[in-house]
Formats: structure tokens, C-alpha cells, sequence
């Protein structure tokens, strides 16, 4: 049996597990809106029996430990919803800069809308200005002497030769900024895998010593969660708390060892930046995340998008170039092209032309200045489908290309609410496991401190006994 010295000792260990319990509650408390918080509970357990004569006694209960109310499957789903979200919101933001690039506002439907026309391209881009061009040299066959017509003719050209090289300087200038995207982004997953190692380092010396890491191993889960958002990884757990990290295949993080880093390299041939190892100098296949929305984007959709401007320039100028040196101008004379250039990078008019419309070609005799036969070939050649643009027609070829940048563009738009709408599912269902409750908390609150208040009355209790029984000893 329980002396009054083990009574009072059981009744100062319940003091401590409830004034430990209230604790954890109120640190619960203070952390209701701390993002990344794991709700912490506290572990009471009955302490070790006592044999006696009349049967086993109790010793009270004691706090054991203090753990987290965490789910790891919950958690790993999060990190794979991170991954495919980074991806589709890097694919996302590349694919508004390509339609910002081309003037094209594309509509829910993957295609180019029209506030005015209702066709697939707006009016304002390069599909109105190839249109327009092919009006003016009608506009000119109507009226083959007609300077203000010609003079139309060479700035309807000159508007379009300008949108094409802008649409690829802009296009450039995004695969550029995606490159330093993605070099920022290798940067940030290296700062990330130096503080898990750092994380694990300090998780494992205190797991070790006995205690617990509670508030780093969210802090690590954090970073492990936003480290998913830049590239899919492969986790293990380690020795003493520690968790493993892997990318592409390789060992980054061991314990709290940093075994590598990485970097971008340039990759031969386009020049373009992909991600490597930084000491082995192992490329990298990454299957998701911010990184690889970036690289498919870049090399996928605006790596297309720009092959087919530069081909549709290309082929418009060899041809319309090709028809226009068979004509002649209001002189009688010929050899003046029309564009100049080689793609959409450099196409020009030819700046003769601009000082001097006369000098269109768009007669077929040397004789007779009103025959229009030329000007009507060129405009003819709206409708002309070409063998290098897959035998679609000029404005055809460019509204496919359009089309299927408002196709991609479409489906990285659903795949990123769809992604936010499960990050939303999977976080309250955490939050109901892990989060904290007001509510709960101060429920929990009050419980402990009647259990504080009523030990300290058994303490109280035991304290009037041991004075009784030193009245009597006296």
C-alpha cells in the first residue's frame, strides 16, 4: 500500500501531467493560424502497479510524451498534388506569355476569339494582317496605277513584317525569362535541400538524446512540401528521424549530409538550359513540378509556336517574293523584291518600296501599266494552299497554330484549377486531422485544469493527513 509520502508523490505527478497537457494546449493555441502548425497532443499513461496484499494498486499516470497528430499518407498525397500543381502552373504562366507574344486572346474553347468577327484569330493580330495584306494588293489590282493604293499596300506589309518580327523577339524573350525561371528555381530547391539537411541534422539529435522535434519536423515538412513544388521527389526515411531526399534517381540528402546539388546546363544543339547534378554532373529526367512545366513549355509548345511563325513568314516571303519577280513596275522595269529576310526574325519590305510605291511590281508587261495580273496572282495567294504549310492556305496555317496554343493553353487552365481544387481537399482533410480546433482546445483546456485543481486538492487532502498524523506523534 501507498504511503502518505507515495500518495503525495502520485498526486505531484498527475499536477505535472495536467500542468504539462494545459501546456501543449495552450502552445496549440498560440499556433491556431501558423501555417504548416501540426496540432500536438499529449501522451498520459497510468504509472507502474503496485503488488500488495490486498491486490495490485495503482500509482497514478504520468506524461510520457508529447506527439504530433500528423498523417503521413495525407502528407505524401500533398507533396504529389504539389508536384503536378507546380507543373501545371508553370505551364500555365509560359503559355499567357506565348498568347501576350502573338496578340492573340485565346477564349475557353483553345481558340482565338474575336470581340467583332466572331472568327478565331482577333483582328488586331497577325491573322488580320495577313488578310489585310492580301486586300491591299486586291485593293491594288482593282487600281494597278493608284499610288495611295500602293502606298496602302507597303504599309499593310510593313505592319505585318513588323508583327512578325516583334511576336518572335517577344518569344525569345520568353524562353529567356523561362530559362532564368528555371535557374532561379534550382537555386531555391538547393537552398531547400541545405535546410532539410540542416533539419534533419537537428531532428536527429534531439530524437536521439530522448525528447521530441515536433515544430522542426513541420518546419521540414514544409520544405519538403515546397521542394515538391519544383520537381517530384522520392523520400526514405533515414536513421534517428531523418528523411531521405532523391531527384531524377540521385541521392541528394542522406541523414544531414547534402551528398549533391544541382545545376542548369546548356543542352547541345538549341542551346536551351536543363537541369543536372551540380558535382556528378548527372542530367537529370524530372517527371514534374515547377521545373519541368518550364522545360515542356519551353521546349514544347513555344518551341512549335515559334518553328511555325518563322516557317509561315518564310514561306510568305518566298512566295509572294517568287510571284513579284515576274512584274513590273509603273517604269516598266523589275527587279525589286518585295520582302526581304528569311523568317519572321528579320522580314522587311523591301525599303525601296517604302520610298517609293511605284515601284511595286504588280503589272506582267513591261507596256502596259494598268495590267494587274501580277497583283492579282499575289492576291490570289490568300487562298493558294502551300506544300510547306502542311497545304493550308496562309490564314489557315496561322489559325492552326493558334488554335493549338489555345488548346494547350485551355487544358494547363483546367489542370491548374483542378489541382488548386484538390490542394484545397487534401488541406482541409489535414486540417481535420491535424489542425487545430478552437473549440477542442478549450474544451481540453478546461478538462485539464479540473484535473490540475482536483490533484491539488488530493495534494491538499494528503498535506491534512500527514498533519494528523504528526498531532498524534506530539
Amino acid at each position: 500500500m501507498l504511503s502518505l509520502f507515495g500518495a503525495l508523490d502520485m498526486a505531484s505527478r498527475s499536477m505535472q501531467a495536467q500542468m504539462t497537457a494545459v501546456t501543449v494546449a495552450g502552445q496549440n493555441l498560440a499556433n491556431v493560424n501558423t501555417t504548416g502548425y501540426t496540432r500536438q497532443t499529449v501522451d498520459i499513461q497510468t504509472s507502474p502497479d503496485l503488488t500488495t496484499t490486498i491486490g495490485t494498486e495503482g500509482t497514478g499516470a504520468a506524461a510520457v510524451a508529447i506527439q504530433q497528430a500528423v498523417n503521413q499518407l495525407l502528407n505524401g498525397q500533398i507533396q504529389n498534388q504539389q508536384t503536378s500543381s507546380g507543373y501545371w502552373t508553370a505551364q500555365q504562366s509560359a503559355l499567357q506569355s506565348a498568347e501576350t507574344s502573338l496578340n492573340e486572346f485565346l477564349n475557353g474553347t483553345g481558340a482565338a476569339s474575336s470581340s467583332t468577327t466572331g472568327n478565331t484569330t482577333t483582328d488586331t493580330g497577325l491573322s488580320g494582317q495577313l488578310s489585310s495584306l492580301f486586300n491591299a494588293f486586291q485593293a491594288v489590282a482593282t487600281s494597278p496605277t493608284s499610288i495611295p493604293a500602293r502606298q496602302a499596300l507597303v504599309s499593310a506589309a510593313q505592319t505585318l513584317a513588323t508583327s512578325f518580327n516583334q511576336a518572335n523577339s517577344q518569344l525569345n524573350a520568353t524562353s529567356s525569362a523561362l530559362n532564368t525561371s528555371l535557374t532561379q528555381n534550382v537555386s531555391d530547391a538547393n537552398t531547400l535541400l541545405t535546410g532539410i539537411a540542416t533539419l534533419n541534422k537537428q531532428i536527429s539529435t534531439a530524437q536521439f538524446s530522448g525528447g521530441t522535434a515536433n515544430d522542426l519536423l513541420d518546419e521540414r515538412e514544409q520544405d519538403l512540401e515546397k521542394l515538391s513544388n519544383l520537381t517530384n521527389i522520392q523520400t526514405s526515411a533515414g536513421t534517428n528521424g531523418a528523411v531521405d531526399v532523391s531527384i531524377g534517381g540521385q541521392m541528394l540528402v542522406s541523414d544531414n549530409q547534402v551528398m549533391d546539388t544541382l545545376q542548369t546546363y546548356a543542352a547541345s544543339g538549341s542551346g536551351q538550359l536543363l537541369v543536372q547534378t551540380a558535382t556528378g554532373g548527372v542530367p537529370l529526367t524530372l517527371t514534374g513540378g515547377a521545373m519541368q512545366g518550364t522545360i515542356d513549355a519551353r521546349d514544347g509548345e513555344l518551341a512549335t509556336l515559334q518553328s511555325n511563325l518563322n516557317t509561315l513568314a518564310s514561306t510568305l516571303i518566298t512566295q509572294v517574293n517568287g510571284v513579284n519577280s515576274s512584274g513590273y513596275n509603273l517604269n516598266g522595269t523589275n527587279g525589286t523584291s518585295f520582302f526581304n529576310g528569311t523568317g519572321a526574325a528579320d522580314i522587311a519590305v523591301n525599303s525601296a518600296l517604302a520610298s517609293n510605291p511605284s515601284l511595286v511590281q504588280a503589272s506582267g508587261s513591261a507596256t502596259a501599266s494598268g495590267d494587274n495580273s501580277i497583283a492579282l496572282q499575289l492576291a490570289k495567294l490568300a487562298t493558294t494552299t502551300q506544300t510547306g504549310l502542311n497545304n493550308l492556305t496562309f490564314g489557315d496555317s496561322y489559325a492552326s497554330t493558334v488554335a493549338a496554343l489555345g488548346t494547350a493553353l485551355q487544358t494547363a487552365n483546367t489542370q491548374t484549377v483542378n489541382q488548386t481544387a484538390v490542394g484545397n481537399m487534401l488541406a482541409t482533410q489535414r486540417s481535420s486531422t491535424s489542425g487545430v480546433n478552437i473549440d477542442e482546445e478549450m474544451t481540453n483546456l478546461m478538462s485539464f485544469q479540473r484535473a490540475y485543481e482536483a490533484s491539488a486538492q488530493f495534494v491538499s487532502t494528503i498535506n491534512q493527513m500527514m498533519q494528523t498524523v504528526n498531532s498524534m506523534k506530539n
